[in-house]
This record gives structure tokens, C-alpha cells and sequence, in this order.
């Protein structure tokens, strides 16, 4: 019998494009909130899953289950199903059908589609990301010590932070925004901040600062693999710095559905030190 192929000889980025198409389809069957709001129960993460998360993910798995049947081996860990075991354990496809799916029910601009692909269980085993946001219908991808682009453009790797007169970042994206997080944390935030943006993913947010879109970001509670695999690695890629500071190793956090830290991203590690120093 001959040896599966390895995971990293995927083809990662069709199988995401191929995701991309059928997940617009799911969304243009879905045309406005009423269609999108309805709920379907709690997926594996806990969050309620709406019916466009369901059709959005089992987009996703029917292209893993042709992939596992040309031979490959793998495991998937996603939002709505939690784990599935594909052959190989060793080997971890991260995936959020729909990153933003508040922003996709209420037809706000940015959602996305992210998966990333590990040869580990932790986030610096992440090998392949890619995020594609169906608001401006960017594509964000990034493979491990080959550099990350946006359209198939290379992002640069110069640190590109802008800083007000005053020395603070000058626009840093925020997660977890609930009022009540975003009230405890609002003296600490002063300190670094000049400018705040809530985009409601935080897949998206994590490229803007890739993008240099962005000069940092932070989430106030935990984050979920699912949510920032992929991303994070487009960052490292692009040359931005990313820690998530319940860890000693800061790309320590485990690829599974638990959020067990915030995540924290910026342009230069000044930016990520003052950034994480909010959520100490």
C-alpha cells in the first residue's frame, strides 16, 4: 500500500478558493438578516450557530472529506463540530466557517472564512493560513518562512507603526468588545491608545495589522484557535509581532476550542509590549 502524501504537499490554497465560492453561495441563499438569524443550536465552540455558520461549515467539510479521500491524513478542529478525526492527528485543520458571523447575520461588512493548517498542536506550528473577508472580498494568506500577501500580493515585512504626536499607537483594533469589558478596561487602554476600532472579527482585525491597516490589536477576553490560527501566522509572516499572554511561550495557546487567552498583535514589539501590558 502506498504512503499518504503529506499534508503540506496539499494543494491548502485551491481547497480554501474552492471553500471561498461555495460559502458566497451560502451567503447569496441567505440574502439578508431575517434569512441569516436563524439559529440552529450551540455548536462545539458554544457559541449559537446560525444557519448560515452550518451550511457554511459543511461547505468546508466536503471539501476535507475529497481531500482525505485522494489519500491525505489529517485532523480538523472547527467551530460548529469540534474535532473530527481525519487519519492523522499530528496534523491540524483549524477552521472558522465564519469569522463575524454577528457582522454576516446584519449584513455589516466584514466576515470571513478562516482556516489554517498546523503540523502541531500549538499556534507556532501553524504551517498555512488563509482568511478571505467577503466584505471587500480580500484574500489574506500566508505559508510558514515564505512571506504573506494580500491578492497574491506580497506584504512587506517593514514595521510601517504610526504613532500620534502624543507617542500612542495612532489606531489599534479591539475584540471582545462587550461594554462591560470594554468599561474595565477602559483607564489601561488610554495609556498606549490613540484610536480605537472594533471590526467584530478577529480574523480580519489580526490581517489589518498585517496590512499595516492597523498598528496593533488585542482581544480582552480569550480568543478561540478557530478564530486566530490562521491570522496570526499572516501577521508573524508579514512581519508583525503576536503573543497571547496566558502563555509563557507566546505562541503556546493550544489548537483546539477552548479560549484560553487573549490574543495580542502589533507592528513592533514596543507596540506588543505596551498592548499586552493592558491586559496584565
Amino acid at each position: 500500500m502506498a504512503a499518504a502524501p503529506p499534508a503540506q504537499a496539499a494543494d491548502w490554497a485551491g481547497l480554501c478558493r474552492r471553500v471561498v465560492g461555495s460559502l458566497e453561495a451560502v451567503l447569496a441563499e441567505h440574502p439578508d438578516t431575517e434569512a441569516r438569524a436563524v439559529e440552529t443550536g450551540r455548536g462545539e465552540g458554544g457559541d449559537l450557530a446560525l444557519v448560515i455558520d452550518r451550511a457554511a461549515e459543511d461547505a468546508v467539510f466536503a471539501e476535507l472529506d475529497l481531500l482525505h479521500a485522494a489519500g491525505h491524513r489529517f485532523s480538523a478542529v472547527s467551530e460548529e463540530r469540534g474535532a473530527v478525526d481525519y487519519g492523522n492527528p499530528d496534523v491540524v485543520v483549524v477552521i472558522d466557517p465564519i469569522d463575524g458571523s454577528m457582522n454576516a447575520k446584519r449584513g455589516l461588512p466584514h466576515h470571513s472564512v478562516s482556516i489554517a493548517v498546523a503540523d502541531g498542536r500549538r499556534m507556532s506550528d501553524v504551517f498555512f493560513g488563509f482568511v478571505h473577508d467577503f466584505g471587500p472580498r480580500e484574500e489574506w494568506m500566508a505559508v510558514r518562512g515564505q512571506g504573506a500577501t494580500l491578492d497574491g500580493r506580497p506584504l512587506g515585512l517593514e514595521p510601517r507603526e504610526r504613532r500620534a504626536p502624543d507617542g500612542r499607537l495612532e489606531l489599534v483594533g479591539i475584540e471582545s468588545a462587550h461594554p462591560r469589558w470594554v468599561a474595565e478596561a477602559a483607564e489601561r487602554l488610554v495609556g498606549p491608545i490613540h484610536r480605537l476600532r472594533a471590526l467584530g472579527t478577529i480574523a480580519v482585525t489580526l490581517c489589518s495589522v498585517a496590512g499595516a491597516r492597523l498598528d496593533g490589536m488585542l482581544s480582552l477576553k480569550g480568543c478561540r484557535a478557530v478564530d486566530a490560527a490562521a491570522a496570526q501566522l499572516v501577521v508573524r509572516e508579514a512581519g508583525g509581532h503576536v503573543a497571547f499572554p496566558g502563555f509563557e511561550d507566546p505562541l503556546g495557546a493550544p489548537l483546539d476550542l477552548l479560549p484560553h487567552s487573549p490574543v495580542v498583535a502589533a507592528r513592533t514589539p514596543a507596540g506588543l509590549a505596551e498592548l499586552a501590558a493592558v491586559l496584565a
